[in-house]
């Protein structure tokens, strides 16, 4: 009841406060804007929100560059960059404020002071269309991607394209050695950009297998692709985490969008696992369960910008350059 009150009190703020929200949000899929609008616009109908969905490197660098000219128009951030919350903090660029739930966000991942903090966790692992490959015979751990029956089958997101994939290969080759990599290349992979970009080409008959991918962790049982996480390897997980511009035009709208997403409501309907502690999705553990997956520790890569780029290095010597256009087709948000 304490959220609904307060989501009420929010509204009538946002609405008197002339009922505009524009959200930055960290994806890689113009249709990844309806995961933050769906319900939201249900809930709140008088509030016209604009998401912009782009990849986390093009966000973040449109915020400073704002900021640099003094001209932001946006809200409510949430990417999966996760050493700008600090720098952006540092430098007077984030609105203290604590949602109802802000107590139940793990400390480890939120500021203090409520500068920032976590909203939902997203993960990258296997996902198959379980009519090609059922699921007791799809590829679960990393070696298993070496099987000849998968070679020319598999889609994979360039790690040094995207930094949580570039983790996940860390961590994987940090078991398994440089030559899984190599051998991996000798399975004619097919390299492409953005994590929703494999699940399309699955779809359409071009690929078999990914595990750089984000999936629904209940979808309809009609839908017969499925994520299905390792035994033994690392998957990759983090907290996507968000915050209100310090600048932004609808700092009440701001906060109705941010208490929104940690509602009971909203979290018991995340994509994949809640930021809550209290609140659990049914037919799966709290993300913190798993020994094979490391929130924090991507969240300390992160702000080793140095490492982060040596290994980026390393994969694109292997792999080669990144190939392709912006899969959201998004171009200079600012001006």
């Amino acid at each position: 009841m304490a959220d609904m009150d307060s989501l009420s009190r929010l509204y009538d703020q946002a609405r008197a406060e002339g009922g505009q929200l524009v959200v930055y949000a960290g994806g890689d899929a113009p249709d990844q804007a309806a995961m933050y609008t769906t319900g939201f616009t249900d809930r709140f109908p008088d509030i016209q929100i604009e998401v912009s969905v782009d990849l986390s490197k093009y966000h973040d660098g449109r915020i400073d560059a704002a900021h640099l000219r003094g001209d932001n128009r946006v809200d409510v951030v949430h990417v999966q960059t996760l050493h700008d919350f600090p720098y952006w903090k540092q430098q007077g660029m984030l609105l203290p404020f604590k949602p109802e739930g802000f107590d139940q966000l793990p400390d480890a991942f939120k500021d203090p002071g409520g500068a920032y903090y976590p909203l939902f966790v997203f993960a990258f692992s296997n996902v198959v269309d379980t009519k090609v490959i059922p699921a007791d015979k799809a590829p679960r751990e990393a070696l298993d991607y070496l099987r000849p029956d998968l070679k020319g089958r598999i889609v994979l997101v360039y790690p040094h394209d995207d930094d949580a994939v570039l983790y996940q290969f860390e961590r994987i080759i940090a078991r398994h050695g440089l030559d899984w990599l190599l051998r991996l290349q000798e399975q004619d992979v097919q390299w492409v950009r953005g994590s929703a970009t494999p699940l399309q080409v699955i779809a359409e008959g071009r690929a078999a297998a990914t595990f750089t991918s984000f999936y629904y962790l209940n979808p309809p049982a009609t839908d017969s692709m499925r994520m299905i996480l390792p035994r033994e390897d690392y998957f990759q997980s983090w907290y996507q985490v968000g915050g209100i511009l310090a600048n932004a035009p609808h700092p009440a709208a701001a906060r109705l969008y941010m208490s929104y997403r940690l509602s009971r409501e909203a979290q018991l309907n995340s994509a994949q696992w809640p930021a809550r502690r209290d609140v659990s999705i049914p037919n799966w553990k709290p993300i913190g369960e798993y020994p094979n997956t490391d929130p924090a520790g991507f969240r300390d890569y992160m702000s080793d910008r140095g490492h982060v780029e040596r290994f980026r290095n390393i994969m694109e010597d292997i792999i080669g350059p990144v190939v392709g256009e912006n899969p959201t087709g998004v171009d200079r948000l600012w001006r």
